[in-house]
């Protein structure tokens, strides 16, 4: 199988690209749910609008995924009722969650959260003005959720990644590197993350996550695609660790937002074949999240 750095596919806005279709079981790895009826921490203004269930199936249905992941937004805090009840009304066998947590939350919790389907607990360092965790946090966490089976989702720059990498290697849970492709290139060479998160990966410790486009700048368009498609081939190298997500309902704090369509463009070029789909979108979800066989 070839893994030549993907080429743009070009189609009509708004349709798939011609021959590119999803497999059945295809799971969206990554994504929020806002809903007013959950308190927020800080200001409410930050639960966005049009970003309940309701709201996210009709993506879900545009997509062809019948498997979900909710990440709890950090605007909850460390409450993650908002994804128990996103997992309940997308339905338990097809809906897992990643929590927030504090390293205070008791058994009884974490046992509840467990039955409600989460599988794993994000860090998310990368803006120290959102973030509700910090660093101290990841090893007494990881410590409780690893016997429970659950992985560790990291949300982290390329240089926190090299700065902790000493606690990374420690961890006795897998990990999940998210939103892989924001790690940066310079002058075409990787940054040393990269080699952090390689030999994690071939020890079958780790997991990456490639999601939608980040575009800090509406000038960096053509940068971001090029670490995207970087990112893409380096991570079909292995990918038996490779996960998708869409991040929607995409990154609020961004001067640019993706379109819905822009999606299917990017898994087009990320998953040129319908051996390497099949792996990223159904097997290697299956596999983390504890996904069942896909109904025939």
């Amino acid at each position: 199988m070839n893994h030549a750095i993907p080429q743009l596919i070009p189609h009509t806005a708004g349709t798939q690209p011609p021959g590119f279709t999803l497999p059945a079981g295809s799971c969206d790895a990554h994504i929020h749910i806002y809903d007013h009826r959950f308190p927020s921490v800080g200001d409410p203004a930050r639960v966005l609008a049009q970003g309940t269930v309701a709201d996210y199936r009709r993506l879900q249905q545009r997509l062809g995924c019948s498997r979900t992941v909710i990440v709890t937004p950090t605007v909850y805090g460390t409450d993650n009722r908002v994804t128990l009840d996103a997992i309940a009304q997308l339905g338990p066998a097809d809906a897992r969650g990643v929590a927030v947590l504090h390293p205070d939350v008791d058994d009884a919790m974490l046992a509840r959260l467990h039955a409600g389907g989460v599988r794993g607990i994000r860090f998310t360092l990368f803006d120290p003005a959102t973030a509700v965790t910090d660093v101290s946090m990841v090893a007494p966490l990881a410590e409780r959720i690893a016997p429970m089976g659950w992985h560790v989702q990291l949300h982290w720059r390329a240089d926190q990644i090299v700065a902790h990498q000493a606690l990374v290697a420690s961890l006795r849970c897998p990990i999940v590197f998210d939103h892989f492709a924001r790690l940066p290139h310079a002058q075409g060479t990787a940054h040393p993350a990269f080699g952090i998160v390689t030999r994690l990966l071939q020890a079958g410790r780790a997991w990456v996550k490639l999601s939608a486009p980040y575009l800090d700048d509406p000038a960096e368009s053509a940068a971001h695609d090029s670490r995207q498609a970087i990112a893409a081939d380096w991570a079909a190298r292995v990918p038996q660790r490779l996960v998708w997500g869409s991040d929607w309902p995409h990154p609020t704090e961004k001067i640019v937002k993706p379109d819905d369509a822009a999606l299917l463009d990017r898994l087009a070029r990320w998953l040129p074949d319908e051996a390497l789909r099949r792996r990223v979108l159904v097997d290697n979800p299956a596999a983390l999240y504890g996904f069942g066989p896909v109904a025939a």
